[in-house]
């Protein structure tokens, strides 16, 4: 039965040859077909749909939109058919729901979004998934909200990427109008949230208040920013408020994905569910690894990319070296779940680290990726890849589960103009510029480049981005590049640490000679740097805008460095 949104306009599910002609029975005189052909096996086509419409003297026409992506380009299609066709209309789709939402989505030139948001509540539907968009749409229009703010430099995110840059900036021209949008009243150091997993460091330790780490020159917006209006050079925040920029830094890291896996958020913490991927799950994976005398540890890691890509593995030796040294690893039968089909993605450190795989007795499982947890029952459900390129289901009991979860761009990002195919804002791998907004950039875990997503990529992109930002607002194009740096420090036992140093293409980039540091073999010097070094280095260097071996170059010196070497 069509669902009324307003006097010529209803939302249907899926028609059928006979509800066309019931539609036109009923005074209809235009339908509009908001769904692909193909979806199910038995449903009319688009085409058919269509003759039969016209063939009663109604009005037709097909604007297809996929599940979950609606883009700029749908509604605007939306709106002129709305506008163009005879009313009544008749819109459907699978089952009304993206119907309804290009038409909440089109009329946020006439309506509030709280408004349209109650509309597709009475007449059955919960549009709250996009309330970002209708704010953000809305905004600026008709009086909705007073001037914007105007900064020099608006920076999204107040992590090691955003506040990076802003102090690099800062430092830079300290005269600089500088915004940073963070909504979080805390800062986290979330490379020591590995050693939290193994005892070495206690949570706090690795906690700061946000306001004693930003830049005291910059402006704290404290909320967060739910849309980008690049072409009115502005953002929208969750208030509906604008703040314009000159130049835009986009740094809201990424989206750890709990809720991809079916039962997995609803067990973290107990269960024997562990993630050193969380603040508050790190010390419940060393109570884990204490406590657990016998049995099955598994430990995941999903399809790339991810934040860190060695830190589902560096859980896994770290627990298993401290069941070496308690002597109870015989007992304990561990097992690696690796969605991909390679233990690590640069070749060099892949012979080091089978030598801990056999040392610790390790079973690989590549290409098995985890799709469900049942915490009660303790059973972690795998989906994996057979030899003959067909997928299977397995269901694998454990005494302990460490889990990485699925990864992607935040969503604001995701759905916004600025993200590429991927998800990811997209940018020049070289420059961090976006690739068709010039005066926006990004870095950190949300950006396109790939490059590992690592605190330390931050710790050389930041540097990079500020000087590129000030060349765009004195009116230059960016002339410092970045080369894909990004490290790995993979604790393979207390005490010991396999440097990765690599950029793009998995070209080895080591800090240090091979006389002071071999990165493909376990050091105790690169243990210290982990432990003692890295973290004062970024609480008092990389956020205060100190760039100790992070220098930026020239891009084109840049590009030729990469070009020569293999």
């Amino acid at each position: 039965m069509p669902k009324h949104l307003t006097p010529t306009l209803a939302v249907s599910s899926q028609l059928t040859l006979e509800d066309v002609r019931k539609a036109a029975d009923e005074g209809y005189r235009s339908i509009i077909c908001n769904r692909p052909d193909g979806e199910e096996t038995a449903q009319p086509n688009a085409k058919a749909i269509g003759a039969a419409a016209t063939a009663l003297g109604l009005q037709f026409t097909h604007i297809p939109v996929t599940s979950g992506k609606i883009t700029d380009e749908d509604v605007t299609a939306m709106e002129t058919a709305l506008n163009a066709m005879n009313g009544p209309v008749l819109a459907y789709c699978r089952s009304g729901t993206r119907s309804a939402m290009l038409w909440a989505l089109s009329a946020t030139k006439e309506r509030d979004p709280e408004q349209i948001l109650e509309i597709g509540r009475l007449a059955g539907y919960d549009l709250g998934s996009i309330r970002n968009k209708l704010i953000t749409r809305n905004s600026g229009r008709n009086g909705a909200v007073g001037k914007a703010s105007v900064y020099d430099v608006v920076v999204i995110g107040g992590g090691a990427a955003g506040i990076a840059t802003a102090t690099s900036l800062l430092s830079r021209r300290a005269d600089l109008k500088v915004a940073i949008v963070e909504p979080a009243e805390y800062h986290y150091y979330q490379p020591g949230w590995t050693l939290v997993g193994r005892g070495v460091f206690s949570a706090e330790q690795t906690k700061r208040r946000m306001a004693d780490v930003l830049p005291r020159r910059a402006t704290w917006i404290r909320m967060s920013s739910i849309g980008f209006l690049p072409d009115d050079n502005s953002i929208v925040l969750e208030n509906g408020r604008r703040v314009q920029y000159d130049v835009l830094v986009v740094a809201p890291g990424l989206k750890l994905d709990w809720g991809a896996i079916p039962g997995l958020s609803e067990t973290l913490g107990k269960n024997r569910v562990t993630s050193n991927y969380r603040y508050d799950l790190a010390p419940y994976t060393w109570e884990l690894v204490q406590n657990l005398k016998q049995g099955r540890a598994l430990f995941t890691q999903p399809p790339m990319p991810i934040k860190c890509a060695g830190a589902p593995q560096k859980a896994m030796y770290l627990s298993c070296d401290e069941w070496l040294r308690s002597g109870r690893l015989d007992d304990v039968k561990v097992e690696f779940h690796n969605a991909g089909a390679v233990l690590f993605g640069v070749p060099t450190y892949v012979p080091p680290l089978m030598g801990y795989v056999d040392r610790y007795g390790i079973d690989l499982r590549f290409e098995s990726k985890l799709i469900a947890v049942d915490g009660p029952r303790r059973v972690a459900t795998f989906e994996r890849k057979r030899p003959d390129g067909q997928t299977s289901v397995a269901h694998e009991s454990f005494d302990m589960l460490h889990v990485c979860p699925p990864q992607t761009a935040p969503d604001f990002v995701r759905e916004s103009p600025l993200a590429a195919a991927s998800g990811w804002v997209d940018v020049d791998q070289w420059t961090l510029q976006h690739a068709r907004f010039a005066n926006i950039f990004s870095l950190g875990d949300v950006c396109s480049a790939p490059n590992a997503k690592t605190a330390a990529a931050v710790r050389k992109q930041a540097p990079v981005v500020a000087v590129n930002v000030l060349d765009v607002l004195e009116g230059r194009a960016p002339s410092a590049g970045y080369d894909g740096y990004g490290s790995c420090p993979l604790t393979v036992e207390k005490g010991k640490v396999i440097l990765a140093e690599f950029g793009y293409g998995g070209r080895l980039l080591p800090s240090f000679p091979q006389w002071v540091v071999n990165g493909a073999k376990p050091s105790r010097l690169s243990w210290i740097l982990k432990e003692r070094m890295l973290p004062p280095i970024y609480w008092k260097g990389m956020l205060k805008g100190h760039e100790w071996l992070a220098h930026p170059q020239p891009v084109e010196q840049v590009k030729m460095k990469a070009e020569a070497q293999p």
